[in-house]
Order: C-alpha cells, then structure tokens, then sequence
C-alpha cells in the first residue's frame, strides 16, 4: 500500500495524481505535466547559451578567404567586395589584439556602400555577419528622428542590436549595424540648417556618437513606450556600422565635379576616359557633402565603397549561380511537391532582359518570376504533373497578363 501512494506522487515536486493534469509513469518514478514543462524551459535556455554567439574569439579568415566566402552569395562588384573584405579584417583584428605598450590605438573602419536600387549593398553585409557569426541587424534610417518627434529615436538602433543578440551585451558590443536609406538623411540644402531639419541633419548629429563610439543607454524595448523600463548600457567603440544608400541623383554631382577639374589642353582626352554609364565610380567624400551628409558624419564613415550598376551578365549569374540565387529558390519549391522545374536558357534570358527594362535590379528578378511562376505554384500542387519545363513562350504569355509590365520605365 505504501509503494502505491509512493507510485501516485510526482517524484520531483511531490504532487499527487488528484493535483496535476498528467502524471507520466517511469522505471522508478514518475513526472507531472508541470514539472515537465518546466524541465523543457530549462533545456531550451540551455540550448540557447550553448549556440549564442561565441565571445572567447570570431574565428577571423584572412581578407581573400572573406572575399572567396562572399562571392558563393554576391555575384560580381569584385572591388566592392576587396574593399569591404579588408575593412572587416582590419576591424576584428583590432578586436583581438590587447593595447601595445605605445598606447597606438587603432580606430574603426566604418563602411559607406553607394550604388543603385538591387545592386546588393544589403546582401554584403547580411553575408559578412553570417560568416563571422556575430548579431546583425538592419535599421532604416527613414523613420529616425531627434529625440522628442514622432518617429524612432537613435537609440532605437541599438535595441534592435541587442534583440539580435538575445540581450547579450557582451555580443552585440561585436555586431554589425547595417543602416539603409543614409541617403533619406541627408540636409534639405548645403547650408547648415537655421530651423529644425528633425528627420535629416538633426539625426546625422545624433548618430555621431554612435559611429565614433560611445557608452549609450539604451531601453531594451524601446523608450517612448515603456518610460519606466531599466536601461542598459552599450558600449559603440567596437559595434562596425555599415551604411548604405541609392544616393539617387548624386551622379550630376559627380559629373559637375569632374568637369570642373576638366580644363587645359587635355580636357578632351579626359573626357574621353571618363565612363559616362558609370559615373559612381569616381565617387568622394566631397560628393557626399554636396549631396547633404554633413562632414562630420562622413568623416567617421571613412571606408567609401561604390557598387557598380548590374549589367545582363551579373543578373543572368545572379539568378542561377549564388547558393541562394532565385531559380533554386523555385526549383526547391516544387521539388516539396516533388516536381522537377526546369528553365530553357531563352527564358532565364527573357527574364534578364525584363530586368533590364525596368531597372530594378537584382530585386527585379524576383518580382518578375513571381509573376511567371504565380500560375504554375497555384495549379500543380493539385496536378499530377511531375515535371515543369519553362519556355520564353510561357514566360512571355505570363508577363503579358501580369501587371508587373506597369512598372517598364518611361
């Protein structure tokens, strides 16, 4: 009788079967349900320490192998990718390296990307936090204002940081911050504002202490909605800031400035060697300053890279050759509903071509096999077909009922 009472407790809290839901019989003992579920919270915070980000050292490839690394997802801008390659090196291995008995100390090597819509300037830097494994986030400098407008504050930056990096500061003191739209910030005019430009110049100066390091407090969810909440203290001096932006328009800057240095006897040789296609090229810090970025701002992004404009062979890579290029994307799809998808060359060159047309870049070649593949994902699941093998003829009919064609530039 006494090992039947025994037998009717839970063995870890002690409850009776009359107390709990479920009582799951052992061996030698038994778990309620509720022990259970606590035991399950238990392993799943274990998990989590165990494949949080690796503190003790980022295991740091030399700039060739970063480079040999990103090229399996970015197709092209060689130089944009040696350039970016050195500057992450050069960060992290400052990381690694204690203070010398001279005191040098080695400043970080924040990075401006300029280039066209679908050129990639995201892609980089969502690649190299993949690679190096630490938190990464993306912030869109639109909706950021002075602190007391409506909008997000700066310190909003580093909450999505800290979220990233499950609320390990140590972690996300070693993160990457990628800033897109730095363009949308740019001052209404050269001057110097004489009224409130709370969405532009106001928020350049307030992101001047976090790209040139600083201890911010940050609120963990937020600070406008929970005034009450503790903050928490983040270190900026070794959080790399990635900054990226279209800079449409910047190209007549540009141009204005070579063709003021374009005087003398040689001024038409010059002119002959500049690329008028792809004027980005010749980008500086000067241009950036006449485009509205304030010269404080540019001068702690000192890492200035340009993404070169996609021409027909990069997209034709891009959407069959990266790792996950679009058409695997597809094919992958299908292959759930095990059907093999097929694309005739005529197609893939069709779908470039569009691309091409409505100068959207790589983020183009998605929308425009959306609209190509849109009937054939509704119908065949329901189909016995086992196999689908896409023709330019079947692009073309798709495209020409789809509303994408809106979108052709004028």
């Amino acid at each position: 009788m006494a090992n039947k009472i025994r037998m009717d407790k839970c063995s870890f809290c002690g409850r009776e079967k009359k107390e709990v839901n479920l009582l799951i019989a052992g061996i030698d003992g038994h778990i309620c349900d509720r022990c259970a579920e606590q035991a399950y919270s238990i392993i799943q915070e274990e998990i989590k320490k165990d494949s949080s980000f690796d503190l003790s050292g980022i295991q740091l490839l030399k700039p060739k192998q970063i480079k040999e690394f990103v090229d399996q997802y970015v197709i092209g801008q060689d130089e944009a990718k040696k350039i970016i390659s050195v500057a992450v090196y050069n960060h992290y291995k400052r990381l690694t390296q204690p203070m010398d008995q001279d005191e040098t100390e080695i400043e970080k090597s924040n990075i401006i990307l300029v280039g066209e819509t679908g050129t990639g300037k995201t892609l980089l830097a969502r690649t190299i936090a993949k690679m190096l494994h630490v938190p990464f986030t993306i912030v869109d400098a639109t909706v950021l204002t002075e602190a007391g407008y409506v909008g997000e504050d700066i310190e909003s930056i580093l909450t999505r940081l800290l979220q990233a990096a499950d609320y390990n500061v140590e972690a996300a003191e070693r993160g990457i911050v990628f800033i897109d739209e730095i363009d949308k910030i740019a001052r209404k005019s050269d001057n110097p504002s004489i009224t409130r430009d709370v969405s532009g110049e106001g928020v350049q100066q307030g992101l001047l202490k976090l790209l040139e390091g600083a201890i911010v407090n940050v609120p963990p969810q937020g600070g406008r909605k929970h005034p009450e909440q503790k903050l928490i203290p983040v270190d900026t001096k070794n959080i790399l800031f990635v900054c990226g932006g279209a800079f449409d328009g910047i190209e007549r800057k540009i141009a204005n400035r070579l063709n003021t240095k374009v005087i003398g006897y040689s001024a038409a040789k010059a002119v002959d060697r500049i690329e008028r296609e792809n004027l980005l090229q010749y980008i500086s810090p000067q241009d950036l300053k006449s485009f509205g970025l304030i010269p404080e701002i540019i001068g702690r992004l000192p890492v200035l890279v340009h993404l070169d404009p996609l021409n027909k062979e990069a997209l034709r890579s891009i959407l069959t050759e990266p790792k996950n290029s679009v058409i695997r994307q597809y094919k992958k799809l299908f292959q759930i509903d095990k059907i093999n998808l097929e694309f005739e060359e005529d197609a893939l060159q069709y779908i470039v071509d569009k691309a091409i047309e409505f100068k959207l870049g790589a983020r183009g070649l998605r929308s425009i096999c959306e609209s190509i593949m849109n009937d054939a994902m509704y119908e065949m699941p329901s189909e016995k077909a086992d196999s689908l093998l896409i023709t330019q003829e079947y692009a073309q009919s798709k495209m020409d009922r789809s509303n994408i064609r809106r979108l052709k530039a004028s």
